[in-house]
């Protein structure tokens, strides 16, 4: 089959890999359709991710069809389905808790193990969820929005709560949509103009220039110098994830959507004075694939916005490679098997 290799940082090829083979039992061969391209990928292919052995194939955004069941699958052949790329032990603690998204031992697709970016991959049968109507091609969106919808849902946040999310790019964008069906009140801070011109001009949400003000202003102004009631930051930058506690309201409620190689250096008496909660949010679980799913069959995600940028098995490393500098105008590409 054909596969796209990360062999090293910056050395992306097109390559002939042995096909999966026959599925063991209580796994499913996938033929792959549609694969979203996220910044982790990226990140992989500039050498910037800390915990990845290569060569790897890389793909965890993933839509496809079941070409083969193994022993005691009850999906049938021809099936389409989502992939959630989150592989858990099923034994360890948050295992046992029901958290297989913050499995001790957890492998994703595409960064533990060799992804998607492949015209076919074996996956366990419980990581499969019928697409139940949705095409392929949404289908594939679902993995990226769940991370901000399994967000929102950890927040707790009443309908109505002034919220702020920090960080414009797929992942805010989803976090944001998902806060907004939710019913809370939604802006979104960024520093780039262009992206926060589309976060107002096409999906309709108030926004935050930082590029024009400190942040501290802004969130100061947009509060009555109150606060936010719920914060999620969404950016991967230790400097906006440190500032964010500062803009939560007493009694608010900050969670950490991205994740940052760094420590996070806070004021405790800041901290203590609000009786802020501090919230982690991790991965997704198969309840906030069924809502997204559930979001765009109904309409909720506008999909056809966000999804600005395509390309082929075979033009993925030209264009990845590409649009890991070419951010101009681009939100969330995707790879259309042929």
């Amino acid at each position: 089959m054909k596969a796209v290799v990360c062999r090293s940082p910056g050395d992306l090829v097109l390559e002939d890999r042995a096909a999966p083979g026959a599925p063991p039992a209580g796994w499913a061969l996938v033929a792959v359709s549609h694969i979203g391209i996220c910044g982790t990928d990226y990140h992989i292919f500039e050498g910037k991710h800390p915990f990845l052995a290569y060569p790897r194939i890389m793909g965890h955004e993933v839509s496809g069809t079941i070409v083969e069941a193994g022993e005691g699958v009850e999906l049938a052949v021809g099936e389409p389905v989502i992939i959630n790329p989150y592989l858990a032990c099923g034994k360890c603690i948050a295992c046992r808790q029901g958290k297989p998204n913050c499995c001790v031992r957890i492998e994703v697709l595409g960064v533990h193990r060799d992804g998607a970016m492949a015209e076919q991959i074996l996956v366990p049968a419980q990581n499969l969820y019928p697409a139940n109507g949705l095409s392929l091609a949404d289908a594939a969106a679902v993995e990226f929005l769940a991370i901000g919808a399994h967000a929102v849902r950890r927040a707790r946040a009443e309908p109505g709560a002034r919220t702020l999310v920090i960080g414009a790019g797929p992942i805010g964008l989803g976090t944001a949509i998902f806060a907004r069906i939710a019913g809370l009140d939604v802006s979104l801070l960024d520093m780039s103009t262009e992206r926060l011109d589309f976060a107002k001009g096409e999906l309709g949400f108030a926004t935050l220039d930082g590029s024009q003000k400190a942040a501290a202003e802004l969130v100061r102004d947009a509060t009555g110098a109150e606060g936010f009631d719920v914060v999620f930051d969404a950016t991967g930058n230790t400097a906006s994830v440190q500032s964010a506690f500062a803009h939560v309201a007493h009694g608010g409620t900050l969670v950490l959507v991205s994740v940052v190689k760094d420590d996070i250096v806070f004021s405790d008496p800041e901290f203590h004075k609000r009786e802020m909660t501090l919230v982690g949010s991790r991965n997704a679980l198969k309840a906030d694939f069924d809502h997204v799913a559930a979001s765009i069959r109904n309409g909720a995600v506008p999909l056809a916005k966000l999804v600005t940028h395509r390309t082929t098995l075979a033009g993925t490393p030209y264009d990845l490679a590409r649009w890991a500098h070419e951010k101009s105008g681009l939100i969330k590409a995707v790879i259309e098997i042929a």
